[in-house]
């Protein structure tokens, strides 16, 4: 029995246009399955024997890995929002002091919640060699049996068999040059480094007290004043804030004695860049691999995915076409690393493409931004069943809002009324309203904006069920 960790942080930002910053790649189905990458890392321990999971997310994530779970009948997994982002060793910190609360002092599987592992045999098969190395109080790290002389992944050298299936670590090593890599491939005693981990609670602790003290006890002080807060454990802010940012490779695993690496050959990918899209997608007999409705003619090695409108292509090969409802990209597979650059760019210049897609999550449902002008803008919106809007008002904008399917439950100022499909209501500037589906299906409408400033942040929230302010 393991009590698996999920460190659902990061943005993504080499899979731009398709992560973003508030719903970055892990939160995506960006393979074959129908499930996104967080998802997919719970499922993939189906048949083993584990407690609940502990997942660890940003505060911006927090609906949107809620409600993940809830699809995946996972609903009661415990979720730590960090303030801040402060890197996996006080991320993994938090999770092992939460997870010694009861009494208890469970093994712990951690995962990064974006990799693809294609193999879920093997990966069982791992994971239960390496419970038996942490019982015996043994830090495990998984090496990945290399397939290639990759560039982009650190290194594990593996030295001393410390069982049959695991060895002592001798070195970590940083990303090599080509040469370096085929030599590292060559031995045979390297491995990449995977970022997954398994060991007693305690026994990370003691060792993170021994190496880094000072995320020990910010950790510990940001534990101590822990809130429930609906389905979420918040932390002390001011505490983990001034926790040091560090990896769990430089805090903790290249100063312990007592490190081991069990090798996990699984197909296992970061999937970090468009390229490693390519590897692990299905393709067709050129080599594409496509997602969505497109049509590709003379086109090989190519990968495509699009949104909401046909793409065609002609003549063209080792492309990355991404088609998204407000970006495109065209990059070629050799360059695609490069496209954190331009992320990185549009940050600078505070562009919304960055952080936000056109249709955006909301722990009610969705909306779709679809069109806009210098004084209105128009979405679409959907509401889940049972779900409602907070009570609101806005300083700027009037509303004006037709139901497409379904029926709404709507709040203007004192009065009260059911909205019927092709129905529609107007909410003035500066009138308190509400919308609330009360059916068994999903409510759809079509919200018209007219004002001066269409901002989300204008909101002034006077009961919302979901804590926002």
């Amino acid at each position: 029995m393991f009590q698996p960790v999920i460190i659902a942080g990061g943005v993504g930002t080499r899979l731009w246009p398709l992560s973003r910053e508030k719903y970055p790649k892990q939160f995506l189905a960006l393979t074959d399955s129908q499930h996104s990458l967080f998802q997919e890392t719970v499922l993939r321990l189906q048949g083993l024997a584990y407690s609940s999971p502990l997942v660890i997310c940003n505060e911006e994530h927090r609906f949107i890995t809620a409600e993940q779970l809830r699809q995946i009948d996972h609903t009661h997994a415990q979720i730590i929002l960090e303030p801040e982002g402060r890197n996996t060793a006080p991320a993994i910190a938090l999770a092992a002091l939460k997870a010694l609360e009861k009494g208890n002092d469970p093994i712990l599987l951690v995962q990064a919640a974006d990799h693809v592992i294609a193999d879920k045999k093997a990966f069982q098969q791992a994971v239960a060699q390496a419970l038996v190395l942490a019982e015996h109080n043994h830090l495990v790290t998984f090496g990945i049996v290399p397939t290639h002389p990759h560039t982009g992944y650190g290194y594990i050298k593996s030295g001393q068999v410390q069982s049959p299936n695991g060895y002592r670590v001798e070195s970590f090593v940083e990303k090599p040059s080509l040469e370096l890599a085929e030599h590292y491939l060559n031995t045979g005693q390297y491995y990449w480094n995977s970022g997954m981990f398994m060991f007693k609670a305690s026994r990370y602790l003691e060792e993170l007290k021994l190496y880094q003290q000072d995320i020990y006890t910010a950790c510990k002080a940001a534990m101590n004043e822990q809130k429930p807060d609906l389905d979420f454990i918040r932390i002390k802010q001011e505490a983990f804030c001034a926790c040091p940012s560090d990896s769990i490779d430089y805090a903790l695993m290249e100063h312990t004695q007592h490190a081991v690496v069990v090798p996990l050959d699984a197909n296992w990918s970061d999937v970090g860049e468009f390229s490693a899209l390519w590897d692990v997608s299905q393709r067709d007999s050129n080599g594409n691999a496509i997602k969505g409705d497109v049509k590709a003619l003379d086109t090989h090695n190519t990968l495509i995915h699009s949104e909401d409108k046909l793409v065609a292509t002609l003549g063209v090969q080792d492309l990355v076409i991404i088609n998204t409802k407000d970006a495109l990209l065209v990059a070629h597979k050799e360059h695609t690393q490069k496209v954190k650059q331009i992320a990185q760019q549009l940050q600078t210049e505070n562009r919304p493409e960055v952080s936000v897609h056109r249709e955006v999550y909301r722990p009610w449902g969705k909306y779709d931004a679809f069109d806009r002008g210098e004084r209105f803008l128009v979405k679409r919106i959907t509401v889940k069943p049972g779900a409602r809007l907070s009570k609101q008002m806005h300083h700027h904008r009037s509303e004006h809002w037709v139901v497409v399917a379904g029926t709404a439950k709507v709040l203007i100022g004192e009065k009260e009324q059911y909205v019927a499909e092709n129905e529609s209501v107007y909410i003035p500037i500066a009138q308190v309203h509400a919308l609330e589906n009360p059916g068994k299906v999903d409510l759809e409408l079509i919200e018209v904006q007219s004002g001066a400033y269409l901002a989300e942040d204008d909101i002034v929230r006077f009961d919302d069920q979901y804590g926002r302010n």
